[in-house]
C-alpha cells in the first residue's frame, strides 16, 4: 500500500519539478537546462516518469533524464541509430540500440546540436 497518497497523485512534471528541486546543485540546473532545450525542440514533447527518472516522449521515447553523484546523463534508447554528426555521445557506446550523453558540472551544452539530436529521435519514432 502507498504510504504517501499524495506522491501517486503528482503529475510527471510535477515530479521532475521535485527531482530537479530536491537536487539543489548543479545536477538540478543541467536537468532542468536539458528539459527546456528538449520544450524548445519539441514544443508539444509528452514528460512522463518512468524507472525513478524523467521520461520524454513524442510517438514513443526520445529521451531519459538520469542523475547520478557525478554526471547527469541523458540517454536515447534509440540512439544508436541516430547520427551525431557533433559527437555528443559519449557514454553507453558500446551497445547496439541506446546512446548516452554524460554531462558532468561545469561542462558547456552545445545547445543547438543536442537540439538536433532530439528532433532526429522524434523523427525517427514518426518513421
Amino acid at each position: 500500500m502507498n504510504k504517501n497518497p499524495s506522491k501517486s497523485a503528482e503529475s510527471p512534471s510535477e515530479l521532475i519539478d521535485a527531482r530537479i528541486e530536491e537536487l539543489g546543485d548543479w545536477r538540478g540546473e543541467m536537468l532542468s537546462r536539458l528539459r527546456a532545450l528538449i520544450k524548445e525542440a519539441v514544443p508539444d514533447v509528452a514528460e512522463e516518469w518512468k524507472w525513478a527518472n524523467p521520461v520524454w516522449s513524442h510517438n514513443g521515447l526520445i529521451c531519459t533524464g538520469e542523475t547520478y553523484k557525478k554526471v547527469v546523463k541523458m540517454t536515447f534508447p534509440k540512439g544508436a541509430s541516430l547520427t551525431d554528426p557533433s559527437g555528443l555521445f559519449n557514454s553507453s557506446l558500446e551497445g547496439n540500440v541506446r546512446r548516452a550523453i554524460d554531462f558532468h558540472e561545469g561542462d558547456k551544452l552545445d545547445e543547438k546540436a543536442l537540439k538536433a539530436l532530439i528532433r532526429a529521435a522524434v523523427a525517427l519514432n514518426k518513421s
